[in-house]
């Protein structure tokens, strides 16, 4: 194939893509539900310690949130392959739509009271210990994409 040619298809191709004409509640929606994603690179040979610290703080007051009918649901998930990239655990909140994701008194005020009874000694070397174990490296809002 000649260079002009294959020059004359990518032109095409990239014309085409461009006058795509997608147009939300038309041609898709986004979900109601929401996803809050956590990325972290946890450093090699700290997994368990890091999940140890997550059960004790992150789990448990997701646990609490749920409870409450503040999240839906939420999930830890390690890669098989810890040295693959830019982060090896996710952490994933669902929320049953944006307005869950706001600040709001009356939720803080309610986990508060039951996080409290729940949990009146933190670990807090859990916490402390956290920075020698791995980084946050991306926070993201995620909504589904339904197509119509």
């Amino acid at each position: 194939m000649g260079y002009r040619m294959l020059l004359g298809l990518c032109a095409l191709a990239l014309s085409s893509w461009a006058t795509a004409d997608m147009k939300m509640f038309e041609d898709y929606e986004l979900s109601d539900a929401v996803i809050s994603m956590t990325t972290v690179k946890v450093n090699a040979g700290k997994g368990e310690d890091y999940l140890e610290g997550l059960k004790q703080t992150w789990v448990e007051s997701n646990e609490v949130a749920k409870k409450l009918g503040h999240i839906t649901d939420y999930g830890i998930y390690f890669s098989v392959l810890p040295e693959s990239g830019d982060f090896n655990v996710v952490l994933i909140v669902n929320l049953k739509d944006l307005g869950d994701y706001g600040p709001s008194k009356a939720k803080y005020d309610a986990f508060m009271k039951e996080w409290s009874e729940k949990k009146t000694k933190r670990n807090e070397t859990v916490a402390d210990t956290y920075p020698e174990l791995r980084e946050i490296v991306g926070e993201y809002l995620l909504q589904s994409v339904e197509f119509k």
